[in-house]
């Protein structure tokens, strides 16, 4: 086996794993490591933070994305050449629909590919879509575990800023019709990510699913609903290495 340290993520071929949750905070690497038994620190480069450890027996890596499509790529392009075959998304998103409250789950089945990186791998008719069994899997961990959530399609960009104030961008007339056709087509919530993953855990065969902790929802409050700001991901979370046991469990009896 390949000793030789993956450039960016910073581990060797050997120290891979066939499943992986994908936070893209490097922060909450390590609190989401804490769920699996025995956890140990494997490397820090750039904003890629690994943990790996174990769930049901099976090897796990957690592991950082950082924020938009390009460094997601990378990091799920690394982890693929590692051995990864099964990955689960843990991230944050802002809702669209008046139904997605702060603090809702939000489980991607699709997204908007309203980003540059996935343009580099397919064409753009081709669909940002989850792998069904994964997806199949967070309905049901969420449901087990009693939480609030949504499934459908997210909106994937590449620029926060671009969203919340578009006014102040010399495209911002495309920004605000596109986040109205967004809005009118039932499109759940916005984030940075999920578009990247979904096409190129396509591309190279890998079984991706995605669960988002809603922020806040910028709709809800143009309407006047004085909802706080959530900002505790652990829902999620919890969510996620939940499908990663009901998943693994699957593979074996299957």
């Amino acid at each position: 086996m390949n000793e030789e340290k993956l450039f960016h993520i910073g581990i060797s071929r050997s120290q891979g794993a066939e499943y992986a949750v994908l936070p893209g905070d490097p922060a909450r690497v390590e609190k989401i490591a804490r769920y699996l038994d025995n956890a140990e620190f494997l490397a820090q480069n750039r904003e890629f933070t690994s943990y790996a450890g174990e769930l049901c027996g099976k090897r796990v890596i957690v592991m950082s994305t950082g924020i938009g499509g390009p460094s997601a790529a990378i990091a799920l392009e690394e982890l693929a050449m590692s051995g990864l075959k099964t990955a689960v998304r843990v991230g944050t998103c802002g809702g669209i629909q008046e139904k997605v409250m702060s603090g809702d789950l939000v489980i991607a089945n699709a997204a908007v590919r309203m980003e540059g990186t996935s343009k580099e791998y397919m064409p753009i008719e081709f669909p940002a879509v989850s792998d069904f069994s994964v997806t199949s899997a967070l309905a049901k961990s969420a449901e087990m575990l009693g939480y609030r959530y949504h499934v459908g399609v997210v909106q994937s960009k590449d620029s926060f800023y671009g969203q919340h104030s578009p006014e102040s961008m010399p495209v911002g007339y495309e920004l605000e019709n596109k986040w109205n056709a967004w809005k009118q087509s039932g499109v759940l919530a916005s984030e940075m990510e999920t578009a990247a993953l979904f096409t190129v855990g396509a591309v190279r065969k890998i079984k991706m699913g995605c669960v988002l902790h809603s922020l806040w929802n910028q709709e809800r409050k143009k309407l006047g609903y004085k909802d706080k700001d959530d900002f505790d991901t652990d829902m999620a979370v919890k969510t996620a290495v939940n499908a990663l046991k009901i998943l693994i469990n699957g593979d074996m009896n299957g």
